[in-house]
């Protein structure tokens, strides 16, 4: 058996995988669970998170290995397989948070005095200012995806289709602009 940290034939040994050898799995999973996780922090910081996507990843290999195509790059396989699954899960969790927001919101406006209002109302100026500044940081294309993601609602195929550009790409460009944005607000609650 490989290594962890030896060079492997990545193609060899995922073929092995996919006809069912476990030592083949076992070693793709040493070889890139450390760079997959690595990887995976440039998308979000939420460890956790992380080490879920990253279990369910192998598991589904795991189970679906018989199904699963040839490739001749098992870590780019691996890396678009990774932040999919991540960017699903913090689509999920985003729509749950606004569900929860605008559920509490519901129940709760009843009660919400004037001057809670006016420093609700000020809350949202400023937010909105640095929203619109954030996304003027963005590219032209980052911005459009951003747009037809978040005030829109339009799915990943979907904007696909309407910037005529593939899905993967369209990862890219949102995760791109989220993080040009995030980066942005830090500056901004750094000044």
């Amino acid at each position: 058996m490989l290594k962890k940290h030896s060079a492997i034939d990545e193609v060899q040994v995922w073929d092995q995988f996919r006809s069912g050898d476990q030592s083949a799995f076992s070693t793709l999973y040493q070889h890139f669970v450390q760079p997959l996780y690595a990887y995976s922090l440039g998308v979000t910081n939420d460890k956790e998170l992380i080490k879920d996507c990253l279990h369910d990843l192998f598991v589904e290999l795991w189970r679906n290995h018989a199904t699963i195509g040839p490739t001749t790059s098992v870590k780019f396989y691996l890396m678009a397989s990774i932040k999919r699954k991540l960017v699903r899960h913090m689509e999920t969790n985003l729509k749950h948070m606004n569900h929860h927001i605008n559920y509490t919101k519901d129940f709760t406006e009843d009660e919400v005095s004037q001057e809670s209002l006016l420093i609700r109302y000020e809350e949202e100026i400023v937010a909105n200012k640095q929203l619109k500044d954030c996304m003027n940081l963005l590219s032209k294309r980052q911005r459009e995806a951003i747009s037809l993601r978040f005030f829109h609602n339009m799915d990943t195929d979907q904007i696909s289709s309407s910037m005529r550009i593939n899905p993967q790409s369209v990862y890219n460009l949102i995760f791109g602009g989220l993080r040009v944005m995030k980066d942005g607000l830090q500056v901004k609650a750094l000044a």
